[in-house]
């Protein structure tokens, strides 16, 4: 059995078969990523390709179909990014710009601009964020995605949030990012690196031993080059080398570090994402199968949303101030309303009865293709819901 999703109408499949199709069955495009344990897996790797180099030719498209390097010139400096034009012919990351140039001495060369590639950095996020508001920002070009349960800002598998991301950030801010989802985070970061640019790579449970075993220890998420030089010099140069170590073996030979690579060899590693950003909203949205005007199957559609945004409240332990309603109409006009509410809350509720009044306000004939449900103005959860929330009631 083999799922796919379509990079392009999202289209989430069961084949039926072993083989993935050649294109999507409902919009015939080819851009299809397939596994069998694609519904499953929920932790993601996003990296921008080629970030700075790509934001440059986004910005002056005649250098588009040119080899352009970023970085500093001059005796000392270096590449901070090659595009893949330039990379065809041996410039790195990191490498010295002479050395760059004298590889590549048709390169377009371009100062940094750090103030630029942070605003294109910041849309990103604000992208990821309408998935899920766990991120780990590594740099300002990727992120590592929690896209369980718990986590995400709708029920969609966490492969179709991923295509929509990529498609976003194509159709808004016109560059590419490449994805690797698996079910931790060694393996979403190395998926990610597999088939860049534009790439989306899936590794699952199944077989991920045999499919690690080839590979260059340099795959690995920390191995450098001073660490695989020495791993070379023991004759390791594959995972596969690895995976016929025990654990004591690694630790003895690479300290600390060789029960990671113990662990990574077999596929295994941490699934823990730790956002370094305080979460500015939570929310959940949900779009309807038909468009529906009815005030009633609104409200009933919204409850459950709000038993979500309540659960990821309290597992974060936080508390939201402020209501926000979201409502999109048959003809894609989106409503944004928000109220105030008197305590912070985590629960579902509150935040239910206050959704309901302010549909009731909006439920005046349009058709809604989509409502979502989410609170803002975060606070400590010790701020929130005070003893005498229901006094008098019953």
């Amino acid at each position: 059995m083999t799922f796919t999703v379509c990079r392009d109408c999202l289209e989430l499949a069961d084949t039926g078969g072993d083989l993935p199709p050649e294109a999507c069955g409902s919009c015939g495009s080819p851009r299809l990523a397939a596994h069998a344990e694609l519904p499953r897996l929920d932790i993601a790797h996003i990296d921008c390709d080629a970030f700075y180099a790509s934001v440059e030719k986004r910005d002056d498209p005649s250098i588009r179909d040119k080899p352009v390097i970023v970085g500093h010139a001059g005796g000392r400096g270096v590449v901070t990014t090659a595009c893949y034009i330039a990379r065809k012919f041996g410039p790195r990351s990191a490498m010295p710009m002479f050395k760059a140039m004298e590889l590549c001495p048709n390169a377009v060369v371009i100062q940094p601009n750090m103030a630029k590639y942070k605003e294109v950095s910041n849309q990103i996020r604000d992208i990821f964020r309408a998935a899920t508001p766990v991120i780990e920002p590594v740099s300002m070009d990727e992120a590592y995605l929690d896209l369980t349960d718990g986590a995400r800002s709708d029920t969609r598998p966490p492969a179709v949030h991923l295509a929509e991301i990529a498609k976003r950030i194509e159709d808004e801010v016109h560059i590419t990012v490449s994805i690797g989802l698996a079910y931790n985070r060694f393996l979403a970061k190395l998926a990610s690196d597999l088939n860049k640019p534009r790439g989306y790579s899936v590794i699952g449970r199944a077989g991920v031993k045999a499919f690690l075993a080839p590979l260059s220890v340099r795959k690995i998420n920390g191995v450098g080059d001073v660490t695989a030089k020495r791993m070379e010099a023991d004759d390791i140069t594959t995972i596969g080398h690895l995976q016929a170590l025990t654990p004591d073996q690694l630790v003895k030979h690479y300290g600390k570090f060789g029960r990671r690579l113990a662990l990574y060899a077999q596929g295994e590693g941490s699934r823990k994402i730790s956002t370094h950003r305080e979460a500015k909203s939570i929310s959940a949205e949900t779009t309807f199968a038909r468009n529906t005007a009815s005030e009633t199957e609104l409200c009933d559609t919204v409850r459950p949303l709000c038993d979500r945004v309540a659960q990821r409240l309290a597992k974060s332990n936080l508390a939201g101030g402020t209501l926000v309603l979201k409502m999109k109409t048959h003809d894609f006009q989106t409503l944004t309303r928000n109220q105030k509410l008197t305590d912070p809350t985590q629960l579902a509720e509150v935040i239910y009865e206050t959704a309901a009044q302010l549909i009731k306000r909006e439920a005046d004939g349009r058709a809604f293709r989509l409502i979502g449900v989410g609170v803002s103005d975060i606070r400590p959860a010790a701020e929130a819901d005070p003893p005498d929330l229901f006094a008098g009631l019953g």
